[in-house]
């Protein structure tokens, strides 16, 4: 699990196709110098597996799951990501809970500079908006986001200046794909309410929950 708060920014060393997959070697010495074999990174929102690492690098093998859900198959050697790794037991969880594994490929559609901070339009598959409310969270790139704005296929957030500085966003244009990963809770919600159709318009009890085994 992850929370949205991004550690550290890595520079792509080198990304390279496998068959259908594929490898990515990320340069970030803080990061790659306390990492193991099998440890769990998020990059640019994407949860990935540590499979080599060296003196201020690690690698992860990409499948073609992510190479299709993600936006990592197209970066470049030398473009910068966002990092975190994965949430403690006892540690404060200053954003929301991720789980590191990306729902769709948004892009930005607006910019607003507003002194030193700033607005941004994003645009999502329409598929998902059941899942995107107003004042509700979202990951872009792995970054804890608040809704601030909602459209059909669009949303807004509002971006303080330590979210410009300590990510990678602000380096973005209009056009430029983002990952994003929804609301963990949202997603149980409307799984629940789409395989059990006859539960809507009950009152939520006890009961109701024990019936379908959330309590």
């Amino acid at each position: 699990m992850f929370t949205g708060i991004i550690e550290a920014i890595g520079s792509v060393r080198r990304i390279a196709r496998q068959g259908q997959g594929g490898r990515l070697e990320i340069a970030a010495a803080g990061v790659a110098d306390s990492a193991h074999l099998g440890d769990s990174i998020a990059v640019d929102g994407a949860c990935l597996t540590v499979a080599a690492h060296g003196a201020g690098w690690f690698a992860c093998d990409l499948s073609a799951e992510t190479l299709a859900r993600t936006t990592l198959g197209r970066l470049q050697s030398g473009a910068r990501v966002n990092l975190e790794r994965p949430l403690r037991l006892g540690d404060r969880l200053g954003g929301h809970l991720l789980t590191g594994h990306v729902d769709a490929v948004g892009a930005i559609r607006g910019w607003t500079q507003q002194g030193e901070a700033a607005a941004a339009r994003f645009g999502f598959p329409a598929a998902l908006a059941t899942l995107v409310v107003e004042k509700g969270s979202i990951a872009v790139d792995g970054i804890s986001l608040t809704v601030a704005g909602l459209g059909a296929d669009y949303f807004e957030v509002a971006l303080i200046p330590v979210t410009l500085a300590g990510t990678t966003l602000a380096e973005k244009r209009v056009g430029a794909s983002v990952n994003l990963e929804m609301d963990l809770i949202g997603k149980y919600v409307r799984r629940f309410t789409q395989d059990r159709p006859h539960a809507l318009g009950r009152e939520v009890t006890l009961a109701l929950l024990k019936e379908h085994g959330f309590a």
